[in-house]
């Protein structure tokens, strides 16, 4: 059995009955008994498990939900998106359990199902001490599961689904990227360490290529459990302690074979005050907005002598002006061995192509190598990249006399640029036509998907009536609405995603990270956040809660048996331009509550709000395809004049 409180969302529904979610969005259309939203948006709905099983029986769809999706669904149930990490933690901490006692699993199954603490299930290898109560009845479920498919494939499962669930707010290195990190640092046998680990990738690829002993950090409690339970499911030797690694070293004297890194970008806030005088600063003390070269340094003071540190960087590491000394000294000490552009997209964190340092500690007597290699693989197809950058890298630890060598003189001139594309050429020739063939194909794409939108825009029709309207102040007395900002504040670093106001314009997922602070608010499913004082209007419907509201927004929580979150949205953004055609700019908290919105029954405002989701959509499409046009064109010019393209 599971939770009758369980809800699944239209992706769900669509991998339950083996279809595409365009067939669940019809089937809501077309069959007036298909089960009603309990939750969630207009545009993100949720819906009752029971009621959707009971549907897709009864319109022979479905014979039976397969138990992993059961298990979670239930998991999901009853849990604010922000605890769905920790729960799924302390499920793994369960699932090592049933590993070592199975007797005492069957004693506790006896129990009626009530609230079961997870410090009946503690697992001593795993870190954190924070205490979760778990239904039993979500345990019996995982047991039940775990006895059908294995413990460490039950977790793996659900560890998939959490990353699906989360894919926009969750960052983990690709795939391919570790297994490249994890070839570089080359450990086999030896112990590796990543300061940094999150979720565990870089950790997992190198106990799978080999190494006997893995150590990690990382400042969240959650996610450092996570990764633990990754790892000793797997069967591998794993030590994971919660911590920033900077400002609370955890692992002391350990002088590991190999680092792996792939630390937080741009997080000023490192720090540069209580750190200053740090024995882990051997090549220099690191400027205040220099925030990746601690984690170098970092990972150079836990590694052995002869031992490498693999890191992923922003190419702007590799040149701003403050970070010059530093950099120097890594190059005169003969320590940074190889810098290489990777692709967009190498890094979790990083907007643009990142940089791959590659650093080896000296040794006693090593003569400071004549040679620095530079690579830049950022045009190639990722199946390529990782095979021809270790095929290069062996052989310039051979002989520096390799394609990419630069001589060490080259590079200690006044900016210590470490750029790779300063000193040798990237991308095969043939690399514009390969980008043309693909933006032929995304702009097909895209013109299709804004043929099927305008199709559906089809269904609006001329109406001339009037709507009867309130003002947000008159919701709000109402207790409709509930109207609120955040002080400002200063900035504090920590590892909560914060929402900003650059995200909320650009239309994006939370950027930003914040430690917990006074009056601090946290975004929830369908709020509606709006800027507030500056030039641009916009409002957004938070899809996915957890966040947190960071200075300079709105937010707008409405009660959704009385407002549509979409609908209110589409409004306050109809005031916006109004106010601009007025020749105003920015909005402020008394602008906010003169806006008018429909007094309109509930089902009326959800058609409303589809209707302006609808309309953003096809602003989105729309702008797509011109920035899509406009790459497609210039490629096209740069391929036929470069002979990368050929006419017909």
């Amino acid at each position: 059995m599971y939770d009758d409180s369980a809800t699944v969302a239209a992706a769900d529904i669509a991998r339950l009955a083996g279809v595409g979610r365009a067939a669940v969005s019809n089937w809501r259309r077309r069959f007036d008994d298909f089960p009603s939203p309990v939750g969630g948006t207009s545009s993100s709905p949720l819906f009752s498990l029971f009621d959707v099983e009971d549907w897709l029986r009864r319109q022979g769809k479905l014979a039976e939900i397969p138990l992993d999706e059961r298990v979670w669904q239930q998991l999901r149930a009853g849990v604010e998106d922000l605890g769905l990490a920790d729960v799924l933690g302390h499920v793994g901490a369960f699932l090592l359990f049933l590993d070592r006692y199975p007797k005492k699993w069957q004693e506790l199954s006896r129990r009626k199902d009530a609230g079961l603490s997870s410090e009946e299930f503690a697992e001593e290898r795993l870190p954190g001490a924070s205490r979760v109560d778990i239904t039993l009845s979500l345990l019996r479920a995982v047991a039940e599961l775990a006895a059908e498919r294995g413990t460490t494939a039950t977790f793996d499962f659900l560890y998939t689904r959490y990353l699906e669930a989360h894919s926009r707010r969750v960052a983990t290195s690709p795939a391919g990227v570790a297994d490249l990190m994890v070839d570089l640092v080359a450990s086999d046998g030896g112990t590796v360490l990543d300061p940094t680990c999150g979720l565990g990738t870089l950790l997992l690829a190198a106990a799978s290529s080999g190494a006997a002993k893995v150590a990690g950090q990382d400042r969240d409690e959650a996610v450092a459990r996570i990764t633990a339970v990754r790892l000793t499911l797997h069967g591998h030797d794993a030590t994971v302690h919660v911590g920033d690694s900077l400002r609370d070293d955890r692992f002391g004297p350990l002088q590991a074979d190999g680092v792996v890194c792939s630390p937080p970008f741009g997080e000023r806030s490192w720090g540069y005050e209580e750190l200053a005088s740090d024995v882990r600063w051997q090549y220099g003390l690191p400027p205040r907005g220099e925030p990746e070269l601690p984690w170098v340094q970092h990972g150079l003071h836990h590694v052995r002598p002869g031992g490498h540190v693999v890191i992923l960087m922003p190419s702007a590491a590799a040149d701003r002006r403050s970070g010059r000394r530093i950099r120097a000294q890594l190059l005169r000490t003969g320590t940074l061995r190889g810098v290489v552009t990777l692709p967009v997209g190498a890094a979790p964190h990083a907007l643009g192509s990142p940089h791959l340092w590659i650093l080896r500690k000296p040794e006693a007597e090593d003569p400071i190598p004549s040679h620095v290699l530079m690579m830049d693989v950022a045009e190639l197809p990722w199946p390529r990249i990782r095979a021809e950058v270790v095929k290069r890298w062996q052989a310039f630890c051979a002989s520096p006399q390799v394609d990419g060598a630069v001589p060490l003189i080259d590079l200690l001139d006044e900016d210590v640029d470490l750029t790779p594309a300063c000193y040798v050429a990237g991308g095969p020739p043939d690399s514009t036509g390969q980008e043309f063939t693909a933006a032929v194909d995304a702009m097909v794409a895209s013109v299709s998907a804004l043929q099927q939108a305008m199709e559906e825009l089809r269904a609006f029709s001329p109406d001339r009536a009037e709507l009867p309207k309130a003002t947000i102040a008159e919701q709000a007395r109402a207790g409709a609405i509930f109207l609120q900002q955040v002080p400002k504040h200063e900035p504090v670093s920590g590892g909560l995603p914060m929402l900003t106001v650059e995200d909320v314009i650009a239309g994006r997922e939370p950027s930003g990270r914040t430690a917990a602070f006074e009056d601090m608010v946290t975004l929830r499913s369908g709020d509606v956040v709006v800027p507030w004082g500056g030039r641009t209007f916009v409002a957004r419907v938070v899809r996915e809660g957890g966040a947190v509201l960071g200075s300079g927004l709105h937010l707008l929580r409405v009660d959704p048996e009385r407002v549509d979150p979409a609908c209110l949205a589409g409004f306050l953004r109809l005031a916006g331009k109004q106010t601009a055609g007025r020749g105003q700019s920015g909005t402020s908290r008394s602008d906010i509550r003169r806006v008018e919105i429909p007094r309109l029954p509930l089902s009326e405002q959800r058609r409303l709000g589809e209707a302006f989701e609808r309309l953003e959509r096809v602003e989105e499409i729309v702008n797509g395809v011109h920035e899509q046009g406009a790459a497609l064109v210039r490629l096209g010019f740069e391929g036929f004049a470069g002979g990368s393209l050929v006419g017909i």
